[in-house]
Parts: C-alpha cells; structure tokens; sequence
C-alpha cells in the first residue's frame, strides 16, 4: 500500500517561510510594501497594466463584477462547471445569473453555445451585461471569439482565472486581459501558488483600478487627488462608496512573492505529468481534456472523461482503496439546492450534465514525484484490466 496521494497539494519551501517570516518581523503586517510588491510582479508577470490582491478569488470576482457596473437587476452569464463563488459573486450584487454550456472536448464555455443563447437573448431584449468564461484546469476559453461577440452584443468579460496562473492563450499569459475587462485568479493551497487564502484582479482600465482599490478598503481613498473637500487636511480620508475590507495581508503577500519566484519551475513540472499521464492513459477508456492551438494550460487539474460504460464510482473507489485520491469538478451549479430554489432545472445545459456524470480529476501537483505518478497509472492500468 502506497502512502496517500491526493488530488492536490500545496509545496512550501524554506524560502517561503524564510520570507513570511521577514514580514511577520517587519514594521507592516497589513498595508505595507509587500502587498505593492506582489500586485506590481504579477502584473508584470501575465503583461496586466494592474493588479489587485484581495482575501480570495471570491472577493476579487464580488468587486471585480461591481467594479464594471453590475448591479440589482442586471444578467450576469457564467458556465455551469466552475465553482459556485462564480455565480454567487453576481447575486451578491443583486444581479440575475444564467449559465451557458461547456464544450464537450475543452470542457469549457461553448463558443457556439454562447452565440446561440445570445441569439435568443437579443430576441426576447434580455442580453447579458457581463458573461464570465471560466478557463477551467488551467485552459483557457476561446477568448478572442468570445471578445468578438463582446463587440456584436455589447457585454463586458471578467475571466474566471481561478485555475489558470502561468497558463497562456495565444502567445500571451491568461491575464493580460487582451480580450476582457478584468481577470481573476486564486491562491488557495491547491492552486498553482498560494497565498493561504487570497486572490488578485488584473485590468488595464485605470478607472476600473481605481475603483477595485476604493471597493476592497471600505469604499475609502486617503489620495488628496480624489477627495471632495476643497483642502483636506493631512490626517483626513473620504469614504466615497460603499466598500469592504477585502485587504490581503503582508505576509500572505510574502508568501505570494516568494512562490511567484518558482512559476515557470511549477508549471514546467505540471506540464511534464500531463503529458506523462496522456501518454499513459493512451489505450483505456478515458478521454483527456483537449487542448487548442495556441493554448497552453496551467494544469491546476487533470480532469479525465470516463467513456460510458465505466462506472466512476468504481474507479473513485478503487483509487481510494489504494490511498489515491481524486475529487470531481464539478457538480453543475444550477444542480446546487439553493439554484434550484432559485428555478433551476437538469438539463438546462447537456454537455455539463454529461459531463458531470462522467468526470473525475486526478492528481495534478507540481510537488507530486515520478514513483507517486507511477503508481497512479498503474492503478489506473490494473482497474481496466
């Protein structure tokens, strides 16, 4: 019996806590220089003008959504497999959520799907003011036929980048916001880097800048530029809107600086066992997400399509006996019980419920050695046999 692998890890390195520990000994455990730091490299990193780091992906999408306008009333359009933050951030706002289907061999928001309800939606005048794409694994969305239907039906993009640091589309890092208004991503432990919790929006716009940093810091500037008062005096601040305290920490920014040093190193070596597992898989009735020219994915996960016919409860099982552990992502939203109550039904989206009924991701982390992954796909190999 091997010991338990999971289906995701986080990899913390004497660097790291060498770093946090700098802060935690430092004159700012909030509000200091390394959060200015961090936002500034991961800019730079994936060719953003800006960036903004909050308490997690969730909050970032919350003022990320506010920040371009939605608000009571407004329809914010997401895909059905992503996690319910996605969605919930629009209803927070008091907007109307709707769900476009998946591709069948991406796994991510339907292009196609996208133009037909688009279609529909402008006949009946219910057009979505934002569409989220969600660039699930790690993979990018089409995002330039996306941006192109932007252009035709006037909605703006906030990409769901929760999985996809250091991934890329079209020679360029998911997070330049070429073809959206703003991206997200996450730090979770499970993620590509972490921050423990913690998130960060990139934009390109000044005024959406502008208005993330006032929306995470209670709606405040202390910017003698931007206040209202005639002659302020040097202790004042204005709350101008009604903000949050979604301010990361110091040395959750540390630890965010310090493992951003590592990225290419991390997804060089998660790039190696996709490829290792798509090699091994070559033969057993498992379909492996697909991936498009000129689209690079980050492989926060490896999600895995069981032919029909192959019971995943079996596999899941099987690999739980031999200390091997997966996790399904993701039950379709609109499945959740609070979205029904909200008059949700199956089948709004086939290919996810599809999907769903035959996924299973296995695990996808760059700490992960050659023997675990070995035995990953033996196990595999032995259970078809």
């Amino acid at each position: 019996m091997h010991n338990y692998i999971p289906y995701g890890r986080q990899f913390i390195t004497d660097d790291d806590i060498k770093a946090v520990s700098e802060v935690m000994r430092s004159d700012f455990l909030t509000q200091g220089p390394a959060i200015q730091k961090f936002e500034a490299s991961f800019a730079s990193k994936h060719n953003s003008t800006f960036g903004v780091a909050v308490t997690s992906a969730t909050t970032a999408l919350h003022i990320a959504y506010q920040a371009l306008g939605i608000g009571q009333g407004d329809i914010v359009w997401t895909s059905p497999n992503t996690f319910v933050a996605t969605s919930n951030a629009a209803l927070y706002l008091g907007a109307e959520v709707d769900f476009v289907d998946i591709d069948t061999d991406t796994f991510c928001m339907s292009v196609s799907a996208l133009e037909a309800k688009l279609n529909q939606a402008e006949s009946q005048n219910r057009l979505p003011k934002l569409v989220v794409p969600v660039h699930f694994g790690g993979l990018s969305c089409n995002m330039k036929s996306i941006r192109e239907l932007s252009n035709k039906y006037g909605f703006k993009i906030v990409e769901d980048a929760s999985h996809s640091v250091g991934a890329s589309y079209g020679g360029q890092p998911v997070g330049s916001c070429q073809y959206s208004d703003a991206c997200v991503f996450s730090f979770h432990p499970v993620k590509i880097i972490t921050t423990g919790e913690g998130g960060l929006i990139t934009a390109n716009d000044k005024k959406i800048y502008q208005d993330l940093c006032m929306l995470r810091t209670h709606g405040i500037t202390k910017d003698v530029n931007e206040m209202q008062a005639d002659d302020p005096a040097p202790w004042e601040m204005e709350q101008q809107i009604l903000g949050y305290n979604y301010r990361m920490t110091d040395f959750q920014a540390a630890l965010g600086n310090s493992q951003l040093k590592r990225l290419n190193q991390n997804i060089a070596r998660r790039r190696a066992l996709a490829q290792k597992y798509r090699e091994g898989l070559n033969g057993l009735p498992i379909h492996c997400q697909g991936i498009a020219k000129g689209v690079e994915s980050s492989w926060h996960l490896f999600p895995v399509l069981f032919e029909n016919g192959v019971t995943r409860r079996a596999v899941f099982d099987y690999l739980r006996e031999h200390n091997i552990g997966t996790q399904v992502h993701y039950m379709p939203v609109y499945w959740q019980p609070y979205y029904k109550d909200l008059g949700f039904k199956k089948n709004l989206c086939p290919n996810a419920d599809d999907y769903y009924s035959r996924c299973l991701s296995l695990p996808m982390f760059h700490g992960m050695t050659d023997e675990e992954h070995d035995y990953i796909l033996f196990c595999l190999r032995e259970f078809f046999k």
